[in-house]
């Protein structure tokens, strides 16, 4: 059974920046693709980032974030991050890490992940 647990949300104001972590276990971090969504109230929970378990391989971006977040990954901590610059009011959201129900899959798509942490809020004054 994977774990992941997010951490690193917060208050912040318009312009800020903020670095989420996601430590997971449970299994071999580097088959993973992992990916970050968020969701805010009201809304569905919506693609943010995506990054292959392949060192080199695939990342992608929903468009509100690209040019201000930036996804990576610490395969020897096992760890999952989301750099968050020049954040927007519209960014407030809990932020979620997730890892697919088959490890390898590169995908943008909620539906194809499985494993979710709990979530780290966000919130961004204006």
């Amino acid at each position: 059974q994977l774990h992941l647990v997010e951490s690193g949300g917060g208050l912040v104001q318009a312009g800020d920046s903020l670095r989420l972590s996601c430590i997971v276990s449970g299994r071999t971090f580097n088959d993973l693709t992992m990916g970050w969504f968020r969701q805010a109230p009201g809304k569905e929970r919506e693609f943010v980032a995506a990054i292959s378990s392949i060192v080199g391989g695939d990342i992608r971006f929903a468009d509100s974030v690209k040019g201000r977040f930036t996804i990576s990954r610490d395969n020897t901590a096992n760890t999952l991050y989301l750099r968050m610059i020049t954040l927007e009011p519209e960014d407030t959201a809990v932020y979620y890490c997730a890892a697919p129900r088959t490890p390898g899959l590169f995908t943008t798509s909620p539906d194809d992940y499985y494993y979710w942490g709990q979530g780290t809020q966000v919130t961004v004054s204006s």
